[in-house]
């Protein structure tokens, strides 16, 4: 496992709503980010879908995380915005997340998430942008 992905590993760990929802880091380099969270039933709202907080979550973390790999751990969401295309459903959600643009403070990212389906097939159920501002001196 390389150095990257050990240390943002590390970083979604100290994440407590991460760990609730069980969240995992699967990839992680300067060229992007993936995030996966395996779908269980408390994560699902009345119709059975993933519950659009729980896609937000995922788009804004992975949005994040990007940023992050240019800009350095202390960073935070500035702003985002998210495009449900389709509902969330099957075995998991898989968010990728990539850096657009990086200036010294902010950067522009991009998000797409993705449900897993039962053969293992994606289907794109919403795209996300945001803006990551890095904090401190």
């Amino acid at each position: 496992m390389n150095d990257m992905l050990a240390m943002g590993r590390q970083v979604l760990e100290m994440q407590n709503f991460s760990r609730l929802l069980g969240t995992e880091l699967t990839a992680y380099s300067p060229e992007g980010v993936e995030l996966r969270l395996p779908m269980r039933a408390e994560l699902l709202q009345q119709n059975d879908f993933a519950h659009g907080g729980v896609v937000s979550y995922l788009a804004d973390n992975a949005l994040t995380f990007a940023g992050g790999s240019r800009l350095g751990l202390a960073v935070l969401t500035a702003e985002y915005k998210i495009n449900y295309l389709r509902p969330g459903v099957g075995t998991a959600l898989v968010a990728r997340a990539q850096v657009v643009y990086a200036g010294k403070t902010l950067a522009t990212c991009r998000c797409d998430v993705f449900s897993v389906l039962e053969d293992g097939s994606e289907k794109l159920c919403a795209t996300a942008q945001g803006t990551i501002a890095k904090v401190g001196g």
